[in-house]
């Protein structure tokens, strides 16, 4: 299996790099795991994995926060998303 730390990825627009950003670590190319040390998830970071999902059409993303006593994480599908309009505040009730 390979991952990768601090991996660059762009986002291009008709050809032309639009953005760059980092995956805190990218999983076989295919699972972009953002990892977070706060004391709780907020909708902000759910909609930067989201965000990030869209952009690369990657398949998996992984929300995980260590900065809470119990460890917290989520699963996006790529797929979901892409199908269907989702509203954060409908994740954070789940």
């Amino acid at each position: 299996m390979q991952a990768a730390a601090q991996m660059p990825l762009l986002v291009k627009f008709c050809g032309v790099i639009v953005v760059e950003f980092y995956a805190d670590i990218l999983v076989e190319g295919k699972v972009l795991v953002e990892l977070k040390a706060v004391s709780g998830l907020a909708k902000e970071h759910y909609a930067q994995l989201m965000n990030y999902l869209k952009a690369t059409s990657l398949e998996v993303g992984l929300l995980i926060n260590f900065g809470n006593p119990k460890l917290e994480y989520r699963r996006f599908d790529n797929r979901s998303l892409q199908n269907q309009k989702i509203n954060v505040k409908d994740l954070l009730s789940k």
